[in-house]
């Protein structure tokens, strides 16, 4: 069995672990990504979702979309946000800078690079794709 990672939010409300099972990690570019982050692209490892756990802070969680299928969860108090629960709910994308531990994936593509912020220049040499890509 793999080691579990520890994560948690910016004020520390809510904290996590994960196996360190990713199956693929990536960046992405999109607007909603980038609007979710404030950042120029998110940067993720997807799992399986019942290889995390909430340890803390159930009660400070806030979802952000359609809880049964896809949606964002993010810490209330600070407004962190920590993974998106994808694919009907069976894998998790989590946002590796939540992450306390460091995993031993690492991103592997830049996706939805076809609407990236036009201020932002990729400058390593993974590769990208305008929309989805493994």
């Amino acid at each position: 069995m793999k080691p579990l990672l520890a994560g948690k939010c910016l004020c520390g409300a809510v904290q996590y672990t994960v196996s360190d099972e990713f199956v693929y990690a990536q960046n992405c570019h999109c607007s909603n990504c980038r609007r979710a982050t404030g950042s120029a692209f998110k940067p993720f490892a997807v799992i399986e979702r019942d290889k995390l756990c909430v340890t803390q802070g159930k009660d400070s969680l806030l979802i952000f979309g359609d809880e049964k299928n896809s949606h964002n969860v993010l810490c209330k108090i600070c407004g962190s946000l920590l993974f998106s629960v994808v694919r009907n709910g069976e894998f998790v994308h989590v946002t590796l800078g939540t992450l306390d531990d460091t995993p031993t994936v690492r991103p592997s593509a830049h996706i939805f690079v076809g609407s990236k912020a036009p201020w932002h220049s990729i400058t390593d040499e993974l590769p990208q794709y305008d929309e989805f890509g493994c």
